[in-house]
């Protein structure tokens, strides 16, 4: 059984869920519509250059959902879903994932982005295993830090690790789909990798390298 990984945001997605829930939050004046929109750019654009701080960013997004209780940030949840999250649900990132169903692979999404937007998200594409940022909870609320290996850039690979050990799974005839280069730790140690729809760095390198290059648009 081989491993099919997939990054979330502008992979599976046409769009990125995190960036999104920040848009979300503005829409519904839930936070200062000026100083975190500003905010919510800058960490999008530090994301892209390779330059982000996880853990400023995480204390940065996490501190709406410390701010409300689980029940009223999944009643949230759901709009977001419907007004954010459906419309970037491409047919082809549906079938790309129903092809690895079909050939009998392991699912597995891993994202940077936390757990909370994500997994709902995961679950509408059918994939029951997450590797997601992980936000603390104290007290039944979530709260301003990271729980544990921040699930991104070479803390992907560190997860990653862990949850093979744990499930007694390796990476021999693994895939990993993504559209980003602060993905290349995880790109470099599975046998298939596919850049997606990717940024202008990591194109490059998928020439390179001879890594397949694919689109999940349209």
């Amino acid at each position: 059984m081989a491993l099919a990984i997939f990054d979330l945001d502008n992979t599976l997605l046409s769009g990125d869920s995190d960036h999104g829930w920040g848009e979300f939050l503005v829409s519904k004046n839930l936070v200062d519509k000026v100083a975190y929109k500003q905010a919510n750019e800058k960490f999008y654009k530090q994301y892209k250059q390779g330059k982000l701080n996880i853990h400023e960013y995480s204390a940065f997004s996490f501190r709406p959902l410390a701010e409300h209780s689980f029940e009223d940030l999944a009643v949230l949840h759901n709009e977001f879903m419907k007004k954010v999250i459906r419309p970037i649900i491409g047919q082809k990132a549906l079938e790309l994932v129903e092809f690895h169903k079909q050939k009998g692979n392991k699912l597995l999404v891993i994202t940077a982005t936390n757990s909370f937007i994500t997994r709902p998200i995961v679950e509408v594409f059918g994939i029951k295993d997450l590797l997601a940022t992980e936000p603390k909870i104290v007290n039944n609320r979530y709260c301003n830090e990271i729980d544990g290996i921040p699930c991104f850039h070479s803390g992907k690979v560190l997860r990653l690790r862990h949850w093979l050990k744990e499930k007694r799974l390796s990476l021999k005839g693994s895939f990993f789909y993504t559209d980003s280069h602060n993905d290349l730790p995880l790109l470099e140690i599975v046998d298939n990798a596919v850049a997606v729809d990717p940024d202008d760095t990591l194109r490059a390198i998928a020439i390179e390298k001879g890594w397949k290059i694919m689109s999940l648009l349209g």
